[in-house]
């Protein structure tokens, strides 16, 4: 079963990743040390299918509240887009003879819980919850691909894309230029986010056989790098 660390942790992770982003004085910056990974093929399906289901069914409660008809019709996009991924998973679960709720049960746990915190408090701060936490995941599942089997790498390939986030940050800036006090509350959201999400991708990471440290590094930069591209996107601080 993953490793699902506490909210302290959490907390002082995000305050690492966020003094990696200002150096000052000229020292060098202290990088963040991760465990090593070569995701296990079992763990990493189970993982990913049971993320991506979990995230479809927060996402289709989401749209309820959508204070526009175009804001139910991405929250929508952002449901099945996920639906889609969850879908593509099982299949390659099942065509190697696997059982998906097997593999996704370990998991279902601790990603239940971080959900449940990461919720939000309404449709605003659910639709940044997707866009972060949905976008980090991708990236690190994304990510690990690149050390699987090359027959999974290939039916893969295009399953982590951001192919739902054009649609999400057109519906959101224009929100947050209507209203400014939206995107003063959903910047302070994003860090609460980044934080925990950070948290998730490193245990995720750490629950995989141990390999070479260096391999992770590039990993962890490119989840940080692409984060903040996202929050500049929507003309946020993350």
């Amino acid at each position: 079963m993953v490793s699902w660390w506490n909210r302290k942790r959490a907390g002082q992770l995000a305050t690492a990743w966020l003094a990696s982003r200002s150096p000052r004085g000229g020292k060098p910056v202290e990088r963040l040390q991760l465990d090593d990974v070569s995701p296990e093929l079992d763990v990493y399906l189970g993982q990913a299918a049971y993320l991506q289901l979990s995230l479809y069914e927060t996402m289709g409660r989401a749209g309820a509240s959508a204070p526009t008809l175009s804001g139910r019709l991405v929250t929508g996009v952002l449901a099945t887009t996920a639906l889609d991924r969850h879908r593509t998973i099982v299949a390659e679960i099942e065509r190697t003879g696997g059982d998906p709720a097997i593999l996704m049960a370990p998991h279902r746990e601790a990603i239940d819980r971080f959900l449940e915190r990461t919720s939000g408090a309404d449709w605003y701060e659910s639709m940044l919850t997707g866009y972060v936490t949905a976008g980090i995941l991708n990236d690190l599942f994304g990510s690990l691909l690149r050390s699987l089997p090359a027959d999974v790498r290939q039916r893969f390939r295009t399953l982590f894309d951001a192919r739902e986030e054009p649609a999400v940050v057109e519906e959101l800036t224009a929100h947050i230029a209507a209203e400014p006090e939206v995107g003063s509350r959903l910047a302070m959201w994003g860090r609460r986010l980044v934080g925990d999400t950070l948290l998730v991708a490193r245990s995720a990471l750490a629950s995989h056989a141990r390999e070479d440290q260096s391999r992770l590094e590039p990993v962890w930069t490119e989840l940080i790098a692409a984060h903040t591209r996202r929050m500049d996107a929507l003309g946020l601080t993350a």
